[in-house]
Formats: C-alpha cells, sequence, structure tokens
C-alpha cells in the first residue's frame, strides 16, 4: 500500500469527557450517569453487549442524541447542546452510509464540498485520503463497484476529510467478513497512530477492542463497569461481568480460609480484597487451568474444541460445574469424551466473587 503523508499539525488531538450522562428512551435506561474520559490521541474502545449504551454514548459526542442530564466536553468545552456540524467529529458508520450516486473521490469530498472548500482544494485532499486508506486507483468508482472492506475505507477517508478533533467508529467492522475485518482493524489503527487523532470506537467483539485500543471501557446496562489497558482490563478485572464478558472465565466453586481460598483440593493466595463471606466462586482463565489423564480422576472430559496451536477442553467436575483448559494440542491429544481427568490450577493468586454474585472481593 502506498502512504501518503497527512499533515498532522491540521488535526489537533482532543481530550473528550463524559461527565454523568444519562438518557433513557421511556422506560428503558440507556445511560446511567456514565463518567468517562478520552484522552488526547488515544483509541479507547467502548466494549459491551447490545444495549448497554456504548453507542448513545458515541452518539451524544456526535451531536445526534442529547443527555436528559450530564454534559459532554470537548477539550474542556460543554458541547452538549452544540449542533453535531459545530463539533468537529468525523463518524464512520458500520452500514458505511455512502452516497450511492457519488464516485468514491466525490463521497470524499462531500463534506468539504458542503464547507465550500475550493474545488482543487477538495480534489486534492480527497484523493490524498483515498491513497491513505489504500484505493488511490479506486477513486472513480461508485459504491456498487467497490467490496464491503473498500466501502468502509471510503467511509473513513470520509469521515477524516474535515480534519476532526475525534474520530467516532460505531461498529464499522461488524459487516464484514472475518479476513476483511482483521485486515482492515489493522490499517484503522495505523492511521490512528499515523494522525495521532483521538478516537472513539464501539464495538461487541472483545478481540477487535483487545487489539486495537490503548484503553477499553467497558459497559454494562448503561453504567461504566471498568476502563483499563487491554493487558490489565484481561488480567485484573474489576468484576466478574468485565472478567466474564472481556476473554473467556470459568466459575469454580470454592471456600475462602483466612486470606486463601480452598479449591480443586488446593489452598491457593487470593488476588484483591476477600469478601466477607466463605463460600464463593474462583475466577479462571483457560491458559491458567491444567489438566491430566487420570484412571482415578473424579472429573470428566466433556468436549474437545481444535483452536490450532492449542485444544480447548471443557471438563465437568464431580459437581457439575464445567471448567474449560487450554491445552497444547499435544497434551490433549489422549482426552477424548468422558476420559477421567484431574484438574488443577497452579500456585499463584486468584480472582474471587461472592458465590452467584456480581462482585469481586
Amino acid at each position: 500500500m502506498t502512504v501518503t503523508t497527512i499533515d498532522k499539525a491540521a488535526t489537533t488531538a482532543a481530550t473528550v469527557e463524559f461527565r454523568g450522562l444519562r438518557r433513557a428512551f421511556g422506560a428503558t435506561v440507556a445511560l446511567d450517569g456514565l463518567d468517562l474520559t478520552a484522552r488526547p490521541g488515544e483509541l479507547l474502545a467502548l466494549l459491551g453487549p447490545s444495549g448497554c449504551g456504548k453507542t448513545t454514548a458515541l452518539r451524544m459526542l456526535a451531536g445526534f442524541e442529547h443527555p436528559d442530564s450530564g454534559e459532554v466536553l470537548l477539550d474542556g468545552e460543554d458541547v452538549t447542546r452544540v449542533p453535531a456540524h459545530r463539533r468537529d467529529a468525523g463518524m464512520v458508520f458500520q452500514s458505511y452510509s455512502l452516497f450511492p450516486h457519488l464516485s468514491a473521490l466525490d463521497n470524499v469530498a462531500f463534506g468539504m464540498r458542503m464547507r465550500k472548500v475550493a474545488t482543487a482544494e477538495r480534489r486534492s485532499r480527497a484523493a490524498e485520503l483515498l491513497d491513505l486508506v489504500g484505493l488511490g486507483d479506486r477513486g472513480t468508482q461508485y459504491p456498487h463497484q467497490l467490496s464491503g472492506g473498500q466501502q468502509q475505507r471510503v467511509a473513513l477517508a470520509r469521515a477524516l476529510a474535515l480534519r476532526p478533533r475525534v474520530l467516532l467508529l460505531d461498529e464499522p467492522l461488524s459487516a464484514l467478513d472475518a479476513k476483511v475485518r482483521l485486515s482492515l482493524r489493522e490499517e484503522i489503527r495505523r492511521l490512528q497512530q499515523e494522525l495521532g487523532i483521538t478516537t472513539l470506537f464501539v464495538t461487541h467483539d472483545q478481540e477487535e477492542a483487545l487489539s486495537m485500543a490503548d484503553r477499553v471501557a467497558v459497559l454494562r446496562a448503561g453504567r461504566l463497569e471498568q476502563c483499563a489497558e487491554p493487558a490489565e482490563l484481561y488480567a485484573r478485572p474489576a468484576t466478574p461481568f468485565v472478567a466474564e464478558f472481556v476473554g473467556t472465565m470459568s466459575r469454580v466453586p470454592g471456600r475462602t480460609d483466612g486470606d486463601e481460598v480452598e479449591v480443586l483440593g488446593q489452598r491457593l493466595p487470593v488476588d484483591g480484597p476477600l469478601p466477607g463471606v466463605r463460600e464463593v466462586d474462583v475466577l479462571v482463565r483457560p491458559e491458567a487451568v491444567a489438566v491430566r489423564a487420570d484412571t482415578a480422576g473424579d472429573a470428566r472430559v466433556v468436549a474437545t474444541a481444535f483452536l490450532g496451536a492449542s485444544v480447548r477442553v471443557t471438563v465437568r467436575l464431580a459437581d457439575g460445574t464445567e471448567v474449560k483448559a487450554d491445552l497444547p494440542a499435544h497434551e490433549a491429544a489422549a482426552l477424548t469424551a468422558g476420559s477421567p481427568v484431574t484438574v488443577s490450577l497452579p500456585r499463584r493468586p486468584v480472582l474471587v466473587a461472592e458465590r452467584g454474585s456480581g462482585r469481586i472481593g
């Protein structure tokens, strides 16, 4: 791909703040007191299940929705009631939203034309941006002549054409097939870093969020559960919801004893504060679970799933609890459905939650 240099000085990285945002649609509360800040130049992913409020938050920043209460600030300026066209925000939608009767070049140039940018300047910048997203030779083609991935690249170029202070991406990859999605998310991340533009990215795909973002904000029912860098979010989830939504997590019954927890016949240290009850769930990632064939074992293999270099083994414990383990393919070769096994955990701190609750510690 040809890389075109865009003037970074023309795009100032902005700080975005949501303060106490609340928005209800009838009886449905979309946002329930959201407080969140995006730092200048970072890519912040808003991650969560459908209906958690992430798209509502993005639309409030764009100016397409207004909160019932709370504020939206851009570089410290309250823009809560500022019209969308005056917010310097570029938005890319899941559905591309290209004009079918305009060529790729004219789609990119459309916003500049509305702002009365001179013809020569807008066509030059549109061509420059198409080149930046790898479509320098597709300027004369119409949306129906482009693939889904190419259309989304045009939409991205169009959003960048007016040199916005913030770039807003609303599930822009969800309509694409897996290979194109992987390629385009790498390209979006490269462009975002090259331009240094503050970007908010809405997705329900945890892999997408963890691989692209500087930080990930996990939302649930209109509230912020946790905002952290991907590695911290994965290793130190603040709540069981985050633990189970970000990556795969099994809950194994345990009992606290002093500052440790008894689980799977072992005593392990606890990561974080201990809950005030004895009966707890121990939260474990598949890569932390060891499974070995054992004719005297009281656990049984339920299923195996080939993942390439590893195999995900689902094991049912004697009490009926199911635990997932990711094992190297050669270790899992002898494990088949019904095989008796022993399950263990490494001697390192584990996360615990009140049994059946949504709280860690």
